[in-house]
């Protein structure tokens, strides 16, 4: 079955007028953390050669992503490249084809100036889904075949309570690991049910002394806001469980209905409820001015970081300009001109193909998906992703990029923003958003989606 999901609400493009009297877009429509997204990468023909793609490019400040793409139990919300368990022996073939992937992109990057990766980063999937022996075999091959050192960069690692074992957190911290994000969700037993994430309330206590006891250190806890059930009082209990562990992190996240996810299956007539949009805003208002209160910044719409908290970033790199090498089926790659990963889909059966077909592959020297980033979108992705951060976007830092002023590109996007009251009103030498702006982040990514990425999102087909 496939499902062709509504295209995105957006705004009109550069350069054409907008009615700041528009209606503004509902807030919950389209989760932005990556422009443009995998749903407008398509096939590439011919496929380029990785060679070609990196020669030239910087290798200064890259980030590394490793992807696991397995779990144990698929969450109602989750419409991640990722698939339930495994069997006997595929995670061995995944990670020899994830070593392969590796020597093929150090080939790529030649003999003249080695790398130099500013961070890396497991995600999944559950990373933690691998044995301890996997996750130590994940990390030499990080490491002998790519070349970074995981103990003198920022490492962040994904894992869930059931899988956040004490092995695998040994492991974890052994290698350098910096940062471990644990997807809790709720702390109420009920809500977990409905959000198809079954878990004791014990089993999650227990994971988190272990992350603690590991001395790995940023503790991240994920939690969610609009799960069927969900009241003030609930929220806040879940919060102030999390606030007890004191952890360094805590992100915020709406629940999304999305196409063939658990609960996208059944139609469930929130998903067109402006009322429903209404109760998670109030939750995630909630959530933000409990947190602000006990000593959180707000970092962006989701994340909220302790102030007294380790610094995890390096100064050197920026998603928006510097490049990042991606291993595994899931994760994608940045150069200057090309975003490129393997095929995207989410029902399993889909998944489970091209699975089986990335650990069959021999030869990992071209790129086979992506989409090709000209001078238009290379400013609209600058842009979106400095915005939908809380400390803003320097028009200087942009006009020294791309030599015009965002207010000349992109006058209809920001004039809308203003009139909304989106954006915080500092002056023209720094675009901010408001605190409202920030709670509308999802509703102002798809804003700046140029037409032709509007399309191809809207044409594809969630596999």
């Amino acid at each position: 079955m496939t499902v062709t999901p509504t295209a995105p609400t957006a705004g009109t493009s550069a350069g054409t007028a907008a009615g700041a009297s528009a209606a503004p877009p509902r807030p919950y429509q389209s989760y932005t953390y990556a422009y443009p997204h995998k749903t407008a990468y398509r096939p590439l023909v011919p496929a380029p050669r990785l060679a070609d793609l990196w020669a030239g490019e910087s290798r200064q400040a890259l980030s590394l992503y490793l992807h696991i793409p397995f779990c144990e139990i698929r969450c109602g919300f989750c419409n991640l490249f990722t698939r339930i368990g495994a069997p006997d022996g595929l995670t061995g073939r995944y990670l020899d084809a994830v070593r392969r992937q590796a020597a093929a992109v150090r080939e790529a990057l030649g003999d003249g100036e080695p790398p130099r990766f500013a961070n890396a980063a497991f995600g999944g999937g559950t990373p933690t889904f691998l044995e301890a022996a996997e996750l130590e075999r994940l990390c030499d091959i990080a490491e002998r075949e790519t070349g970074v050192d995981l103990r003198t960069v920022p490492l962040s690692v994904e894992a869930s309570p059931s899988t956040a074992t004490a092995d695998r957190l040994a492991v974890l911290a052994g290698r350098g690991t910096t940062r471990l994000s644990l997807g809790v969700q709720s702390f109420v037993e009920e809500e977990s049910r409905a959000a198809v994430r079954p878990q004791r309330r014990d089993d999650v206590e227990a994971a988190l002394a272990r992350v603690r006891e590991a001395a790995i250190p940023v503790l991240n806890i994920d939690l969610i806001y609009g799960i069927d059930g969900q009241t003030a009082a609930s929220w806040r209990y879940s919060l102030d469980a999390a606030l007890a562990w004191r952890p360094e992190e805590i992100y915020l996240y709406p629940l999304y209905i999305r196409p063939l996810t658990g609960l996208g299956r059944h139609a469930d007539p929130r998903a067109a409820d402006r009322e429903w949009d209404e109760r998670r805003l109030r939750r995630y208002r909630e959530g933000r001015d409990h947190l602000l209160a006990q000593g959180y910044e707000q970092v962006s719409m989701r994340m909220f970081r302790r102030t007294d908290a380790p610094p995890q970033g390096p100064d050197d790199y920026a998603c928006q300009t510097d490049g990042m090498i991606g291993l595994g089926c899931g994760a994608r790659s940045y150069t200057s001109r090309l975003h490129y990963s393997f095929d995207y889909a989410v029902s399993m059966r889909e998944i489970r193909g091209i699975i089986d077909d990335y650990t069959a592959t021999a030869d990992f020297s071209r790129a086979l998906h992506g989409r090709w980033v000209d001078e238009d979108e290379a400013r609209r992705r600058h842009l979106l992703q400095s915005v939908l951060q809380a400390k803003g976007l320097p028009a200087a830092d942009y006009r020294a990029r791309f030599g015009t002023d965002p207010y000349e590109d992109f006058p209809a996007e920001l004039g809308t923003l203003t009139a909304r009251g989106w954006l915080d009103d500092t002056g023209p030498g720094l675009l901010r958003l408001s605190a409202e702006g920030l709670a509308h982040s999802d509703a102002i990514g798809p804003e700046f989606f140029s037409p032709a990425v509007r399309d191809a999102m809207a044409a594809y087909e969630t596999k």
